[in-house]
């Protein structure tokens, strides 16, 4: 009887863990990153690919309804543009589900991007299927690739989520300036601050 308790259980595990998805590492620095096909808020589809001459990508998770996002959108809407004639894309996915946080809908999407002018594609992680891969963990978090989608930087856009006039280093910035030298920036990570990811899991 205790020879039979002990399969039971044995098989129990290993369905478990057949039916169990196993969270995909986060990236570190150098891995290649994921390229991804996601709907804009344009109606749309963008991927990395998409831009063959890229020197680069910005690639941000943020969202609609997180405070620390807001204070950075105007922020990340002049990093798109004062770097996009540099060569380096920077492309916006909210990771958030629409039906844990409502205020992350793809309809509100379209109003915020529209209300604050956005010049970046705004994608929607639909089935969120991509933070987990790039291990985005906050809103806003940043991760810049290299034209081979190389990771490079991983972490916040600056050091001060209150004030962009107060800001004393760019962390984002200083990283793409290495990189236009020929060096790999210096820290290559820092610790994202914001709103936590929304997920039914």
């Amino acid at each position: 009887m205790k020879k039979i308790s002990v399969l039971l259980l044995f098989v129990a595990f290993i369905v478990t863990a057949a039916f169990t998805s196993i969270a995909p590492t986060p990236y570190k620095i150098g891995d290649v990153a994921t390229d991804f096909k996601l709907k804009s808020v344009d109606g749309k589809m963008y991927s990395m690919s998409y831009y063959k001459k890229a020197k680069g990508f910005i690639v941000v998770f943020t969202c609609n309804h997180c405070p620390f996002a807001k204070k950075y959108e105007d922020r990340i809407n002049d990093l798109a543009k004062n770097y996009k004639s540099q060569g380096y894309i920077l492309l916006a996915i909210n990771p958030n589900d629409p039906e844990v946080e409502p205020d992350d809908s793809y309809e509100l999407m379209q109003q915020r991007a529209k209300e604050k002018g956005f010049v970046f594609p705004y994608l929607l992680d639909e089935g969120q299927k991509i933070y987990p891969q790039y291990g985005a963990t906050k809103t806003p978090h940043v991760f810049l690739l290299d034209k081979n989608r190389v990771v490079k930087y991983i972490g916040a856009i600056d050091d001060n989520v209150d004030s962009a006039a107060e800001v004393k280093v760019k962390y984002l910035e200083n990283a793409i300036a290495a990189l236009e030298n020929g060096k790999n920036p210096s820290p290559e990570m820092t610790k994202a601050i914001g709103c936590s990811i929304k997920s039914k899991k």
